[in-house]
């Protein structure tokens, strides 16, 4: 929508410290519990709710048991920031 995208992904476990340096992300858990950690501290969101991460702030989502989330974001976001890791996924990919 508009050179948005909106991906459904699944959360378990760790996954990498980043940050978007152009863009703001948004995350709304459909179905399970997610935690966003900070730095300075960690937001907890059930299913239903929804966070910004502000562009810039570095974060790390994680999820305990399996979660699942709709991210909204430009096209052309990667999912791991700035860090190239192990979980960096290909973009625009359509299943």
């Amino acid at each position: 929508m508009n050179d948005y995208q909106f991906k459904l992904v699944k959360v378990q476990e760790d996954f990498v410290w980043h940050k978007h340096e152009e863009t703001d992300e948004v995350l709304i858990v459909l179905d399970g519990e997610l935690v966003i950690a900070f730095r300075d501290g960690e937001v907890k969101l059930s299913a239903g709710e929804m966070y910004i991460v502000p562009k810039g702030v570095e974060h790390k989502p994680y999820a305990e048991t399996e979660c699942q989330v709709m991210l909204v974001e430009p096209r052309g976001v990667v999912n791991t920031g700035d860090t190239k890791a192990e979980l960096t996924a290909e973009n625009d990919v359509w299943i």
